[in-house]
């Protein structure tokens, strides 16, 4: 089985908040792009959020995220998956990104924004420890998945809880 690789971080100049997927999926890894996948929810949940024009280009839809202080990456840097369900990560092939690393180095960061079950239990796995000794950390949201498989819950109810996205956001900026 092939190691995947995750996309690049897209973090903007200031960024207030994290958005922590677990690794992309085929869709998004074939086109360098995160949530790429049409039936993800997380481009028009930023759209209802922040503004976000999901029929504007890519880079002008990252580009208005960071400018709002979101910016996007994963827990993992690497896994084995056979396609897209984080419920098909081979256990024991994960290899975490430097979330703590990237947090002690931009103090700016305030929230984390866990995309989903698979990411919060992740994060508890392999980034919380290194949050842990750093001995301060932003705040963490467990966040309803955006993706496609996460069907059971409605766009409103999703969009309900993602909510405190911008709520903490607003609240950092404030502080």
């Amino acid at each position: 089985m092939t190691v995947l690789s995750a996309l690049l971080p897209r973090l903007g100049a200031a960024p207030r908040a994290l958005v922590l997927g677990s690794m992309p999926g085929v869709a998004s890894l074939r086109a360098g792009q995160y949530y790429a996948h049409p039936r993800n929810a997380f481009w028009p949940l930023m759209a209802a959020l922040f503004g976000v024009r999901i029929d504007a280009p890519y880079e002008a839809r990252i580009e208005a995220l960071n400018a709002r202080g979101v910016g996007l990456w994963d827990v993992l840097a690497a896994c084995e998956r056979p396609g897209s369900l984080d419920a098909a990560i081979v256990p024991g092939s994960e290899r975490p990104n430097d979330i703590a690393g990237l947090v002690a180095a931009t103090p700016g960061i305030a929230v984390l924004a866990l995309n989903g079950g698979t990411a919060a239990r992740l994060f508890d796995r392999h980034i919380a420890p290194g949050l842990a000794r750093l001995g301060r950390g932003p705040a963490v949201l467990r966040l309803p998945s955006t993706s496609p498989a996460h069907a059971a819950l409605a766009f409103a109810a999703k969009r309900k809880a993602w909510q405190a996205l911008a709520e903490a956001l607003e609240t950092a900026a404030c502080a």
